[in-house]
């Protein structure tokens, strides 16, 4: 039997993409999944997409603190396997699940894992190939201290196990926009990843998303959760790295907002 895949996916007003996500994941053709989306009180019309897809999915739509919470709140109530979150303006290649259960099945000892994902627009076109190609590179020369200074995976093409989150606990409620790196750095101080040499999905970029707004305080959080790991795991001198690094992506991010 196909090992049942949970996909978690956090939202909060997102009617102008969640369908799209939605379909992402129920059109994947999967024998074997649970769509869980976990929203925060959307007032525009997000709530009536949900209500549309019947039980082809489970939905909540409540108070919570935040992208996090949500998460967390999701894994709660997921059965699966192998488990995920995909956030509601992103979506997956198609067969991405079908990779991902193949790819856990031949190797039983791998707790985690992550593929390769575009970055698009808000229209669906590809952009920032250079960034795609740069964090491939990384990709496929995987070290933990290499994770300790520079963020190369992927989010939305992350995929782990239900022991994993038995093991090293659920998303860092007080982080709202590294928590995806906290929990890479987490999970990989006890266990090496896969990488899944495949595109498994698309992180979309447009104007209102964390990634386009927020970016400077982004690669600060990053950097910060860095720094606590490094420290933690008495690798302090990777520090300079790290803030060779904040200051590398905070100046390609600021000149390609420029070039927009």
């Amino acid at each position: 039997m196909a090992p049942r895949i949970s996909v978690v996916i956090p939202c909060y007003n997102a009617a102008n993409f969640i369908e799209e996500t939605l379909q992402s994941v129920l059109n994947q053709g999967y024998p074997n999944l649970q769509c869980l989306v976990i929203d925060g009180q959307s007032q525009d019309g997000t709530v009536d997409i949900l209500k549309k897809y019947g039980d082809r999915l489970t939905w909540i739509s409540e108070k919570d603190r935040g992208q996090s919470d949500a998460i967390n709140k999701g894994l709660a109530m997921a059965d699966g396997d192998i488990l995920t979150y995909l956030n509601a303006d992103d979506v997956y290649e198609p067969g991405c699940l079908e990779k991902v259960a193949a790819f856990f099945t031949a190797r039983p000892e791998c707790l985690w894992a992550y593929g390769k994902c575009r970055i698009i627009d808000g229209n669906g076109a590809e952009l920032r190939k250079l960034i795609t190609r740069y964090k491939e590179f990384w990709q496929r020369r995987y070290s933990y201290n290499r994770l300790l200074v520079l963020d190369f995976i992927s989010q939305p093409a992350v995929f782990w196990r239900r022991d994993l989150t038995a093991e090293i606990g659920l998303f860092d409620v007080n982080e709202h926009l590294a928590m995806d790196y906290d929990y890479w750095l987490r999970a990989g101080a006890k266990h090496k990843p896969g990488f899944i040499n495949a595109y498994l999905a698309r992180f979309r970029l447009h104007p209102v998303s964390k990634s386009a707004t927020g970016y400077v305080r982004a690669a600060r959080a990053a950097r910060d959760a860095a720094g606590r790991y490094a420290r933690k795991q008495g690798k302090g001198y990777l520090i300079p790295c790290q803030y060779l690094n904040y200051f590398l992506v905070t100046g390609i991010y600021s000149l390609m907002n420029l070039k927009r």
